[in-house]
């Protein structure tokens, strides 16, 4: 089993940035695709990015891609999202999760945290 918990959210000007962080317990993540999620009030969880084990795949979601970047630290049994130039429509809880194969961009994953707040005002 794995447990993953979010932290780092928070309320942000638009154009600004922060980092979350997902710290993993149970067992070691290295053998876990990783990714990050997020639900805005009314819609359906979206894919935000995903990094595989090895770090030899990364992949963001095209709202995304040139603002966030995921990272992962092993040792530490933790992943990250940098998020810069935010957004009003970045506003969300943002949700990581662990899968045991391939990472993919639906939400078939084992393992989820129970998420953290990001709010971006104009």
């Amino acid at each position: 089993q794995v447990q993953l918990v979010e932290s780092g959210g928070g309320l942000v000007q638009a154009g600004g940035s922060l980092r979350l962080s997902c710290a993993a317990s149970g067992r070691n993540i290295r053998n876990n695709c990783m990714g990050w999620f997020r639900q805005a009030p009314g819609k359906e969880r979206e894919y935000v990015a995903t990094i595989s084990r090895s770090e030899y795949s990364i992949n963001y979601a095209d709202s995304v891609k040139g603002r966030f970047t995921i990272s992962r630290d092993n040792a530490q049994n933790t992943v990250y999202l940098q998020m810069n130039s935010l957004k009003p429509e970045d506003t969300a809880v943002y949700y990581c999760a662990a899968r045991r194969s391939l990472c993919v961009r639906t939400n078939d994953y084992e393992y989820w945290g129970p998420g953290t707040q990001v709010t971006v005002s104009s």
